[in-house]
């Protein structure tokens, strides 16, 4: 060891070397490594659509899906069994790498136990030892006014059965922008057609999906520019209605 190190006054206090104040920093046990986290059981995502009417206004949404439950039988373990002498039960193996202060601990899974901890000796006959069973579940969800393409909500506990724990249900929203509304951002479109007598009006009924809208007729239409509604979309969003002129010109010869 240096001698800087060890001498009486050096910065880290005391006659200790750099391991021992380490040691007192840590109120005597060593830095947490990363790798010595509990793992989290893996969540459960699904995928469910939502229309730019529903966003705007909120909605209750049901849930159905499948999971994996904790069998009865065995509770889970999948039947008698003792704990995996290799792991000591942990369902994982740690290594160390490197000395000192940057020794390291790499952790893998058991190939003794799959990652389980235990070894079963006799297995279940509700689950043939697996430990799991599928099951049906259904709920409803309610989802904010607002709620985006791609946003994400967590129920804890509803995944998967896994190691004795329950991992969580992750309920992902996606935008369904096929129908006559579209939700871009905090906006709100909407495509009007028009035929060729809608042309010679002063103002159009629009549908809004906190209730219908009339507007004033364009002085000059431009197909190619929306009309904008301010305020009328998500939050502090715009409406923007996109006119299109669709028409026969037989209707044409009516009108002469």
């Amino acid at each position: 060891k240096s001698n800087y190190i060890n001498q009486k006054n050096n910065p880290f206090g005391g006659d200790g070397d750099f391991e021992e104040f380490l040691k007192n920093m840590f109120n005597g046990a060593p830095p947490t490594n990363p790798f010595q986290q509990k793992q989290k059981n893996p969540d459960k995502v699904i995928k469910i659509n939502v229309t730019p009417v529903e966003s705007y206004n909120g909605t209750e949404k049901q849930i159905n899906y499948q999971r994996n439950i904790g069998c009865n039988g065995c509770g889970g373990t999948g039947g008698d069994h003792h704990h995996c002498v290799q792991c000591h039960g942990s369902g994982v193996l740690i290594q160390v790498v490197g000395s000192g202060f940057f020794q390291q601990q790499v952790r893998r899974t058991c190939p003794s136990c799959a990652g389980r901890g235990i070894i079963i000796t006799n297995y279940c006959s509700e689950c043939a030892g697996v430990g799991t069973k599928q099951q049906f579940e259904s709920f409803k969800i309610n989802l904010p006014k607002g709620v985006d393409d791609g946003q994400f909500f967590k129920i804890p506990s509803k995944g998967d059965f896994n190691n004795g724990f329950y991992g969580d249900l992750i309920v992902q929203a996606m935008m369904d922008n096929n129908g006559e509304f579209q939700k871009i951002g905090n906006d709100l479109v909407y495509n009007l057609s028009l035929n060729y007598f809608d042309l010679t009006k002063d103002s159009y009924l629009v549908p809004h999906p906190g209730g219908e809208l009339k507007i004033p007729a364009p002085n000059n239409f431009d197909t190619n520019k929306p009309l904008r509604l301010k305020g009328k979309g998500y939050q502090q969003g715009d409406m923007y209605v996109k006119i299109s002129v669709k028409f026969d010109r037989s209707e044409l010869k009516k009108v002469d």
